[in-house]
């Protein structure tokens, strides 16, 4: 091939001094239809042909590449043919005699026929995508899988992110709910993947059924929901990637917290320096487009939106209410009774008609009980026999003064001791536990020994008045005994004091 200076040569020897083709031949030592090649081409065009290269020993098999490539499009990733294994398939399973380069290359340019093209997308101001992604942290010393919300606003390539333990349906709800306050408005639409969090079952015509919960978000903040192709991340790429560059952003290295809650605001304080950022071709910074953004949302609803999933439950006979594998008590008064149950992220909400039946940190374990004590007191103070053994009072730490008060009622009082140490502690159902401690504790140092003493102090103390209590009221207290004076016991006393 000919440099592109002896082209210039050439074409400037013809074209513009006006010599022949024939003279040019001469001249340069070139054949004429090389230089008539010339004159066509500014430069070297390159080798062409003018039909596809004939493949005598593959040809035959070009079919069965074929099907095999497109069966793998419905395979796991890891169990697609690499060019080797159809190689080898052709050679074992339909007799080919050629070798493996052929097979390889026309493999390479099929695949790369077949590798989805995309169209460059115009991300307008107010618009967002959400999904789910996990990394590993360490929580209160304990080694833990992290679910980690992203929301993601393209036009001005805000994040935002928030850390939860599982990814449930209150996770979801919540993350909407934080991210719509962290951004100050609502996008007027949120693109997601199909995630069963927000879509019940997709129809036939391509309509999405959505969740009831997800529904009732919609309601709330009346923004538009939108979804990508089931099984194409690419439809959402600006989220897709936040949730690959925020894991090694903000979560490398493993991030170490005392809790959720101070993890969450360490992610929230990374979010807010992202604006000092200019990202891609932008000459903008982040903070700059996110105005924007901001200018284009809706405003946030008024009232209060619970992001909780909700289920109806029954009571057992054991006052325990089950969601999601975990126990939780509840009033032994609603006993077999029909609930709902508010899961909350961080607590579940048991509601019973239109009060408000108990309310509990959330657990994440399996199989576990959670119980307040005081929800069965009132039971056990007509069953006083099996308060040693009720599972809700193990583990139950009070202030040593109530043991010793109940040491001092069962001396005095026996059996009946025991169900008045019960009401003393069904005083906290209506007050704080360190009033009723204070009042216990004054109620021993005054010999004052009764669940009466112990209510009327609170109250005093309440009032703030000093509490007047008749220990002629008490029987069970110990009486002091005095004796008459006699004169010959006084004589003797005296009679000692003189030896």
């Amino acid at each position: 091939m000919y440099a592109v200076e002896r082209y210039a040569a050439v074409r400037r020897f013809v074209l513009i001094e006006g010599h022949s083709r024939r003279e040019a031949a001469l001249v340069f030592g070139l054949h004429r239809d090389t230089v008539a090649k010339m004159c066509g081409f500014s430069e070297p065009p390159g080798y062409r042909r003018s039909v596809p290269p004939k493949k005598p020993k593959l040809d035959p098999f070009i079919p069965i590449i074929d099907a095999i490539l497109e069966a793998d499009r419905e395979a796991p990733r890891k169990q697609r043919h690499t060019a080797k294994r159809i190689f080898e398939r052709l050679r074992d399973e339909h007799g080919f005699t050629g070798g493996i380069t052929i097979v390889t290359d026309y493999v390479r340019e099929a695949r790369q026929r077949r590798a989805e093209k995309f169209v460059p997308l115009h991300h307008p101001p107010g618009h967002a995508q959400v999904d789910f992604g996990e990394a590993v942290g360490v929580i209160g010393g304990v080694r833990c899988k992290l679910h980690v919300f992203y929301m993601d606003l393209p036009y001005s390539d805000m994040p935002f992110m928030k850390v939860y333990p599982a990814e449930t349906t209150e996770a979801f709800l919540d993350g909407h709910v934080s991210a719509f306050a962290f951004f100050g408005g609502v996008p007027q639409s949120i693109l997601y993947d199909n995630t069963k969090l927000a879509v019940a079952k997709i129809c036939g015509d391509g309509r999405r059924k959505r969740t009831q919960a997800f529904t009732k978000l919609l309601s709330h903040y009346l923004f538009r929901d939108r979804f990508g192709r089931p099984g194409k991340g690419n439809d959402k790429g600006k989220v897709e990637n936040l949730v690959k560059n925020g894991r090694r952003r903000f979560l490398t290295p493993v991030p170490e917290a005392a809790s959720f809650d101070d993890l969450n605001a360490k992610l929230e304080a990374d979010c807010l320096a992202e604006q000092d950022r200019r990202a891609g071709r932008h000459d903008a910074t982040i903070g700059e487009r996110l105005l924007d953004d901001r200018e284009a949302f809706r405003s946030l609803p008024s009232g209060l939106f619970e992001a909780c999933e909700t289920i109806a439950a029954r009571v057992t006979s054991t006052s325990l209410v089950r969601y999601r594998g975990n126990d939780y008590s509840v009033p032994t008064t609603h006993g077999h009774r029909q609930v709902i149950v508010k899961g909350f992220v961080d607590e579940v909400v048991i509601v019973s008609g239109a009060e408000e039946a108990a309310r509990h940190p959330r657990t994440y374990d399996r199989g576990a009980f959670v119980f307040d004590p005081l929800h069965y007191l009132a039971l056990l103070e007509q069953k006083p026999g099996a308060f040693d053994q009720a599972a809700p009072l193990q583990g139950w730490e009070l202030p040593e003064q109530f043991d010793h008060l109940r040491r001092l009622l069962e001396a005095r009082m026996g059996n009946k001791g025991k169900r008045e140490f019960i009401q003393v502690l069904r005083l906290m159902e209506i007050f704080e536990q360190d009033l009723v401690a204070l009042a216990v504790a004054q109620a021993i140092q005054m010999g004052a020994i009764g669940f009466d003493a112990v209510k009327q102090l609170i109250i005093a103390r309440l009032e703030r008045r000093p509490a007047q209590l008749d220990l002629t009221a008490y029987p069970h207290l110990p009486q002091a005994n005095v004796g008459s004076t006699r004169a010959a016991a006084y004589a003797a006393l005296t009679e000692g004091l003189a030896a």
